[in-house]
Order: structure tokens, then sequence, then C-alpha cells
């Protein structure tokens, strides 16, 4: 799996049956992908079957569906298949996930998978407020590093970033090719720019999953990290997931194996270990809202800042804000007090002066194609433009009924990413040489209900799907009805000859 799609989703996908049932065994894990990773038709599947005695009927599930939902009862039918949640060929959910989602909304057991909350008293400085405050300082370190790499980072005055992250996040940047090493410099690389223009929960789940990789890899090769199982390592994100924030959780209830995985998870800030009470950790935010479904932040710091209360509360605020004036002769006004802000400004704009809270600049043609040559592409820029647009800017657009950014900017972004496309690739599969139009009519209408199918020529039969996993599985279930129904036949023909015979 490459760094630029490392998404959760994505991840999950590739792994098989095996690995599944060995998830579902823990409750947290269960009730972890029954939130974030199904959407809400799936999860009305889910819960209307937990308790079934008996299978449920197909035919039930079209009287629940209107019929012009039915790409959307095939697309949720489609996920809860490729997550091993219900069995292959009928609408009956695996023992493990059910019993371990029971467990999870019932309570019960002694699985501990929830956590166990530690009995020692709690050091007086730790508190909510605390708690953001490190996990703050712990990611603009990672931030920092990567934007340094372009270049900008490094000439900020005071910035927060003199020691940077750990040497075990580097290396993990590096092998993730979020940033690659060019002699004796530091770069940072097309995944890279997507990492910082991310959204907060996406860009946490990248590193753990980048973090899962390397374990795999270091399993393969009986490297020094050959002790990390991945799967439980997913599992213990799950958990930490499923905790509450500000709570002390002994760790003393963890296995070796996990316990082991604390240090790494300080480095990114995800727990907290007190120095005078190294036997209980503390969940930041970062780690509680890793099954959020809550994706509306740009960055981790402004998530901090909208949420954190206090005196910190208000200086970070101001600190990370950034609202963008952009005129339709694009020049650009940003007032922004953060470095973080001004570096990723200046990787798609010509920034001219800097002040005290101010920055202005101007998108040109040359600032756009080196941002698209470093790998950012113009709905990224686009969208980095509206999310930070100012307040004035929405105001006007809702009055005047118009786009929040000038449309010829937006066109004209776009105009200078097309001068540099003349072809545009796109991983995936091409089906062709069915057997029968019928068969490839049958499967190219599936690709398209669950949204695997990027393009197709009805008049060749001729189709290209971004993944595989479902379309094998819809052949497979289609071969086998098939077969059923011509042995079906020749039974029937079968006892028609011997009937015959008889008279």
């Amino acid at each position: 799996m490459s760094a630029n799609s490392n998404s959760l989703s994505q991840y999950l996908e590739q792994l098989p049956g095996t690995t599944f049932r060995k998830l579902y065994q823990q409750p947290s894990t269960a009730f972890a992908i029954f939130r974030r990773m199904l959407p809400h038709l799936a999860k009305t599947i889910v819960m209307a079957i937990l308790y079934s005695p008996t299978p449920f009927p197909l035919s039930d599930l079209d009287i629940w569906v209107k019929p012009t939902s039915s790409r959307e009862k095939d697309k949720a039918i489609a996920i809860l298949r490729s997550l091993h949640i219900i069995q292959p060929q009928s609408l009956t959910l695996t023992a493990n996930f059910k019993n371990s989602l029971r467990l999870a909304l019932q309570g019960g057991g002694d699985h501990k998978s929830f956590g166990v909350p530690s009995t020692q008293p709690v050091p007086s400085e730790v508190d909510q407020a605390f708690l953001d405050r490190y996990a703050r300082k712990k990611w603009d370190d990672i931030l920092h590093f990567v934007v340094n790499a372009v270049g900008f980072g490094s000439a900020e005055k005071g910035s927060n970033n003199a020691n940077g992250p750990k040497q075990s996040v580097k290396d993990l940047l590096l092998g993730g090719r979020l940033v690659e090493r060019r002699g004796v410099t530091l770069n940072i690389t097309q995944a890279g720019f997507t990492f910082l223009l991310q959204e907060a929960n996406a860009q946490v789940w990248t590193l753990l999953l980048l973090w899962l990789e390397a374990a795999d890899v270091a399993n393969a090769s009986g490297g020094s990290r050959a002790n990390l199982d991945s799967v439980d390592m997913l599992s213990f994100f799950f958990l930490l997931a499923s905790l509450e924030f500000g709570r002390a959780y002994s760790t003393d209830a963890l296995p070796d194996t996990r316990r082991n995985l604390l240090p790494f998870l300080v480095d990114f800030g995800l727990i907290y270990i007190p120095h005078s009470s190294p036997h209980q950790f503390f969940p930041t935010r970062l780690a509680t809202t890793l099954t959020s479904s809550d994706t509306a932040l740009r960055s981790v710091s402004a998530g901090f800042s909208a949420v954190s209360s206090g005196e910190g509360g208000a200086a970070g605020s101001e600190q990370d804000k950034c609202s963008i004036i952009l005129e339709t002769n694009f020049r650009m006004y940003a007032y922004v007090h953060s470095p973080l802000h001004i570096a990723v400004l200046s990787l798609f704009s010509d920034l001219k002066f800097r002040f005290r809270g101010l920055a202005s600049g101007h998108l040109t043609r040359a600032s756009i194609r080196r941002a698209i040559d470093m790998g950012i592409t113009s709905d990224q820029i686009i969208a980095y433009l509206t999310t930070h647009a100012d307040e004035q800017m929405y105001r006007h657009a809702a009055a005047a009924n118009k786009p929040v950014l000038p449309p010829v900017v937006i066109d004209q972004i776009r105009l200078w990413q097309i001068d540099t496309e003349r072809m545009r690739t796109r991983d995936g599969y091409l089906f062709k040489d069915f057997e029968e139009y019928k068969e490839y009519r049958a499967v190219a209408d599936f690709a398209d209900n669950v949204g695997v199918c990027a393009w197709r020529n009805d008049r060749k039969g001729v189709l290209f799907v971004t993944k595989m996993e479902q379309i094998k599985d819809f052949m497979k279930a289609r071969k086998k009805a098939a077969e059923a129904e011509a042995a079906a036949a020749a039974a029937a023909a079968a006892g028609g000859g011997d009937a015959s015979g008889a008279k």
C-alpha cells in the first residue's frame, strides 16, 4: 500500500478473512468499524439481523429498500461483504462480529476491550487543557518537520520546532515517503503535500497505517520490529478510539505486546504517560477521535483550538487562525500568524510581503505549476482557499448568491493544471472478452451500482474498474448460481427420461 493511498477503508479492504476473524474477537474493534466504516443503510441492515435467530431473506431486504435506492442497497451489501461482516452468499453476520458487537452494545464479559481505568491518583497538572497542549506540541512538531522539507519552515524565527519529532517518527516519515532525502537535504514528496492538506483524522491514520506497513515489512524481513503484530496493533488503535478523553487508564492491564507500543504512541502524541506515574496513561484527543465521523477540521491544531478551553485556548485560536481574501486580479491577502499556514500558502503562491499577522502575494501560473509539479492538485488548492476564506467573502457570496471564490480565479487555476496534464492515468482493472453479452451487462451494471466502474463501452463489451474484489465475488456468485441452475435442469431432464422409460 503506497503512502498516498493510506486510508483506513482501503487498508481494511486488502486484509484477508482470517485477519478479520482475529480483529472481530475484540468488541472495541467491531464497534469501531460499525461506527466509522459503514454507511447509514449498512448500519440499519446490521442492526436488523444482529438479533435475528434465522438468516435474513434477501426478499425482505428488497421490501425495505425503495426501487430507486437499489444502488445504495448494492453498495451497502458490497461494503459489508468486503469487511467480512456478513457471509459471502447470505445476509448472515459472521460469528465473531456478531458476538463482539453484541458485547459492545450490551456490556458484560471480561474481555477488557474498552480499557481498564486506573485506580492510582491522577497527577494534579493533568487535565483536558494540559492534554490538548501536550498533543498540540507533539503534532505540530511532526507537521513542522514535513513543512521544513519544503524549505520554508526553517526560516521561521521563534518556531516551536527546536527539537522536532523523535527519530522514530522521522524514520517513519522517510520510510513512508512523505519526505525523502536527496543528498544532504530533505525534500517533501507528492504524498507529503497530500498529507499536509488532509483533514486531521486522515493525517493521524496516515501515520498509523504507515506504522502498520513498516511492522509488516519488518516481520517479513526479520528486522528489529519483527515482534510487532500488525493485527494486534490495529486492534489496539481501535481500543484507544473507544477510551474516554481525560481519563487515566492502567498500563498494567495491557499485555506486554501492547505495553511495548506505548512509547511510540507517546511520540505521536496519542497518549500521555506522567513521569511521576508510569503505570497509567491518558489518551489525548488525537486518539479518542480516531473513529469520529467529524472530519471538518483542516488541521489538528485548528481542531484543538476549536475545542480547547482555558487560558491557552484563546491564544492558540488566534495563532492558528487563517483568513484569506482573494481578489479577481489573483492578489491574495492572508491574515495569519501560524508558520505552518504561511508555509502551506508558499507552496502555491508567490508571497511578496510579510507583516505581523498579514501576508500578501499573488497566484501566478508559475506558482500554481510549481505546486502541481510537486504533487498538489488544483482541487486541493481551491479547497484550501475556500476553507480558509475570510468571513467577509462568505457574507458577500451569500448576499450576491455567488461562489465564495471568484469564478475567474477558480477556472484559471484549473486551466493552469490542465496545461500540464494532456493525459491522466488511473490504476485499475480492465474486463473484456466476456462469454456472453448478458454476462457483461450484469457485471457492468453491478460495478456501476457499487461505485467502482470508472469507464465502460457497451458496444465493445469492455469495462474498467478501480477495485476488483467486489467484482470477483459477484462473478463467483453468478457462476455458482448458473451451475446450480444447470444441475437442477439436468436432474429434471434425467427424471423425465426415467419416467418415460418406466411407462
